[in-house]
């Protein structure tokens, strides 16, 4: 194989293998199940193949890519429109445990040992499961977890705390580098004399001695002075 026909091999197959997982979606990358597992290292095989295989002709390849695909599509239009069809390509969803009970079946079944749920449990940083509730495995190999009632953290309407205490939807930097943005200011319906008002109560006589200023969501100001400055940060 010489050199321009293996540039021509790599150019070819890495263009169709991008159009072909644009056109199969985000579900291969975001929620690999079986299928997409499966689809994902054949797609890979054949492109792998078609690249450095000379026995193996350009149009062949990306007809072998293609066919592949349109297998993978069609099994995804049935998992979409068909209950029944849905179960058998990707299964269900598995209750490993049940009323803070380890369904030990369940795990034998699914091959799932007490230290991988306890590792899948951890990376939720659940480290005991005396505090579980429900634990679902999902057909994409994730852990799915509903704590006991009284482990859930508590929210503000279980203090009676009104939501209308949250002035914005996000934090938003108002001095950058000592500049003050007035762009965020005018979206947050703010004045420069509030903006100095805030800093005089932080001990800042100016912007300019501020390195990172952000309004939080309840309103209050955040500032970290520049180094330098009276005091480090408010």
């Amino acid at each position: 194989m010489g050199i321009s026909e293996l540039l021509l091999r790599i150019t070819i197959g890495f263009v169709v293998l991008f159009v072909l997982t644009r056109i199969m979606g985000r579900k291969e990358i975001s929620q690999m199940t079986f299928v997409n597992f499966v689809s994902a290292i054949s797609i890979g095989s054949i492109t792998a193949n078609l690249v450095v295989n000379q026995n193996l002709s350009i149009l062949n390849g990306v007809i072998a890519l293609t066919g592949w695909t349109v297998f993978t599509l069609v099994l995804a239009f049935v998992e979409i429109f068909s209950i029944k069809g849905r179960k058998v390509v990707s299964g269900d969803p598995v209750i490993v445990i049940k009323d803070g009970k380890i369904a030990e079946k369940a795990l034998r079944i699914h091959r799932l040992d007490l230290d991988t749920l306890t590792s899948m449990l951890r990376q939720k940083n659940i480290f005991s499961i005396s505090v579980v509730d429900y634990a679902i495995f999902e057909t994409n190999g994730r852990l799915t977890v509903l704590l006991k009632e009284n482990k859930q953290p508590v929210t503000k309407s279980d203090m009676n705390i009104s939501s209308e205490s949250k002035v914005y939807p996000i934090p938003t930097e108002i001095i950058v580098d000592g500049k003050v943005l007035p762009d965020s200011l005018e979206k947050l319906d703010l004045d420069i004399d509030w903006v100095n008002s805030e800093l005089k109560q932080h001990g800042a006589d100016s912007a300019a001695e501020v390195f990172f200023g952000q309004v939080q969501t309840d309103g209050s100001l955040f500032i970290d002075k520049k180094e330098g400055s009276r005091g480090t940060s408010s």
